[in-house]
C-alpha cells in the first residue's frame, strides 16, 4: 500500500519554532533540505517570512540548486493572506504575492498555499474573483494555487470553499485539505468523496485528540485519534495520488534537532500507507 507514495515535510514540521511564536526556521535552509531527504521527503514547504530571511544570504537560483541536488520534486510556498480584500491590506498581499510569483517561477513550485486565519468579514463574489485572478498569475509561473479552508478562514466550510474554487473555474487552483481541519469541522469521508479530484491540491496529514488538541498542536501521525487510514483510502479510492503533506508541531518538539523532527515525522507518516 505504501509504493509510490511521496511525502512532502511541510515547513512546520521541521522549522523548529511554534506558530504564533516566530516565522523564522532556528535550522539552515541546507539542513533542513538535506535532512528532509535523508528521512526519505520528496519535498519541502518553505513559509514566506522565512524565504525572505533565506534569501538574504541565497539567491533564488542557489536555493533552486539546493532543492534539485537533494531530490526534492515538490515545493510549497506559503502563505497568502488579504487577497480577496481591498485597500491597505490587500496592498501588502499584493506584494507579498508578487514575492511568491517569482520565487514560484524560480523554483517550479507545485503550488502556493492561500487562505486566511482572522474570520476577515468577505464577500463571497469578490473572493471568487480573486481568486480566479490569482490562479491566472500563478498560471504564468506554472503553480497552483491551494486554498486552506479551517475554522478561522472566512471561508470556513467545505461547501464554501467548493464554491469559492469551483465557480472560479480556473484549472490550477483548488483546495488543500489538512486532516486536523477535517476533523475539527467534523467533514465526513463521504462529503469528500464530492469533491472534484481536479481540485484535490494536495492534503496533509497530522493527528490529534477529538475534539482537537486546544493548544493547537499538531501530533505525529499514529499518535493521536484522528482516522488517518480511513482518510487516506478515501483519498484514494477517489484517484488522489499525492504528493501528500505533513505538518505536525508542538511545543514539546523544540528541543529537537532537524534530523530528529524530519526522521520521525517521515516514519510515523508513512506507517500510515501500510496494510
Amino acid at each position: 500500500m505504501n509504493a509510490n507514495v511521496e511525502l512532502m515535510s511541510m515547513f512546520w514540521t521541521t522549522a523548529g519554532i511554534y506558530p504564533g511564536e516566530g516565522e523564522i526556521s532556528r535550522f539552515d535552509f541546507r539542513d533542513r533540505v538535506e535532512a528532509a531527504a535523508r528521512a526519505g521527503f520528496r519535498g519541502i514547504g518553505i513559509w514566506h517570512t522565512d524565504l525572505e530571511h533565506v534569501m538574504v544570504h541565497r539567491t533564488l537560483r542557489e536555493i533552486r540548486d539546493i532543492l534539485q541536488d537533494n531530490g526534492m520534486r515538490y515545493l510549497e510556498l506559503e502563505f497568502l493572506t488579504d487577497w480577496f480584500l481591498e485597500g491597505a491590506r490587500k496592498a501588502e498581499s499584493d506584494s507579498r504575492k508578487k514575492r511568491l510569483l517569482e520565487a514560484s517561477a524560480a523554483l517550479s513550485a507545485h503550488h502556493i498555499k492561500v487562505g486566511d486565519f482572522y474570520n476577515t468579514p468577505y464577500s463571497m463574489p469578490r473572493a471568487i474573483e480573486a481568486f480566479a485572478a490569482l490562479c491566472r498569475e500563478a498560471e504564468a509561473c506554472g503553480a497552483r494555487v491551494g486554498f486552506e479552508f479551517m475554522a478561522s478562514s472566512m471561508i470556513n466550510s467545505l461547501k464554501d470553499a467548493r464554491l469559492l474554487v469551483e465557480t472560479a473555474g480556473a484549472p490550477n487552483g483548488g483546495l488543500i485539505l489538512d486532516l486536523v481541519h477535517v476533523v475539527n469541522l467534523g467533514i465526513t469521508h463521504e462529503e469528500i468523496r464530492r469533491i472534484p479530484l481536479q481540485h484535490l491540491v494536495t492534503l496533509e496529514l497530522n493527528d490529534g485528540t477529538v475534539p482537537t488538541d486546544p493548544d493547537g498542536s499538531r501530533r505525529y501521525c499514529g499518535e493521536g485519534e484522528f482516522d488517518i487510514r480511513g482518510f487516506i483510502s478515501c483519498a484514494r479510492q477517489m484517484g488522489f495520488e499525492g504528493p501528500w503533506g505533513v505538518e505536525v508541531f508542538s511545543r514539546s518538539f523544540a528541543g529537537q534537532s532537524v534530523e530528529q523532527l524530519s526522521r520521525r515525522a517521515f516514519q510515523t507518516t508513512m506507517a500510515q500507507f501500510t496494510e
